[in-house]
């Protein structure tokens, strides 16, 4: 079903490699643009301040609040997000499982993004989402989040690599794998990090660390959209190095919105994408 609203979030501090995300979160709002009406978190540039265990903690709680708001006006009941970094989840999911309170979470990523800020060794945002939409934020952000997301409705897809915080929280939790041959059911929130993919067939990122090919990724989100009712769909760390790389990546970010609006679509067969 279609989206309600696109939400561009274009936040770069969570991450530990951040050049090119300011490129990849403007292409990916081009293309979110395409499939719901556009609105922009501002980004706050004037704070660079760690604080709570967290690099430039000031900008990312400050823009963290302005997408609250925005959502929170928007009255939008399906949320379509460009990222930014993976940590832009955390306030879009908060949301949507405060209308959808038995909301699904599949976080598709080849990280666990499970670190807290006392666990983190690099104190990158980014590395912290999951953790935080399950209850272990940093102190300020938690009056603002509500109900934790319920870990039995949280499924991991794609991950690989962790630290030993991430997969501490993994055990404590009993955060499991999305099983390939359930049914999945209810309001589903798709994360997507596109480092997910095979850099092989899809370069474009500061962390290639995933082996998932684009055909299985299209396969998936269009599995989940014709089998549950995708009420949010967040695309993050597309970080392409010049216009061209991100002409190119911009051709898988619309494929993934379209299998999540249009399941069909993810059936159809397209050629091999040139990545030279």
């Amino acid at each position: 079903m279609p989206f309600d609203i696109s939400l561009s979030y274009p936040q770069w501090q969570g991450s530990g490699r951040h050049e090119n995300l300011p490129r990849g979160a403007a292409a990916a709002a081009a293309v979110c643009g395409q499939y719901a009406p556009l609105i922009r978190v501002p980004l706050d540039d004037n704070h660079v301040d760690d604080a709570n265990g967290v690099h430039r903690w000031e900008a990312i709680f400050a823009q963290f609040r302005s997408a609250q708001d925005i959502l929170a006006r928007s009255g939008a009941g399906r949320v379509l997000t460009a990222g930014g970094d993976c940590a832009v989840d955390v306030a879009v999911i908060g949301y949507l499982n405060g209308i959808h309170p038995d909301l699904h979470v599949i976080w598709i990523d080849a990280h666990l993004d499970a670190n807290t800020p006392e666990t983190s060794p690099s104190g990158n945002f980014h590395g912290m989402p999951v953790s935080a939409i399950l209850g272990r934020a940093p102190e300020p952000m938690r009056p603002f989040l509500g109900t934790p997301v319920d870990p039995a409705r949280f499924h991991y897809f794609g991950i690989r690599v962790g630290d030993d915080g991430d997969w501490a929280l993994q055990r404590e939790l009993d955060l499991k794998l999305l099983d390939p041959q359930a049914t999945i059911d209810g309001p589903v929130h798709i994360h997507f990090d596109l480092d997910v993919l095979d850099p092989r067939e899809f370069p474009y990122l500061a962390y290639p660390d995933g082996s998932l090919g684009i055909e299985d990724a299209i396969a998936l989100v269009g599995r989940i959209a014709r089998e549950a009712d995708v009420v949010g769909l967040t695309i993050t760390e597309f970080a392409p190095s010049d216009e061209n790389e991100a002409r190119k990546g911009s051709q898988v970010i619309a494929r993934l919105c379209e299998a999540a609006i249009d399941p069909g679509s993810a059936d159809q067969p397209r050629a091999t994408m040139d990545v030279s």
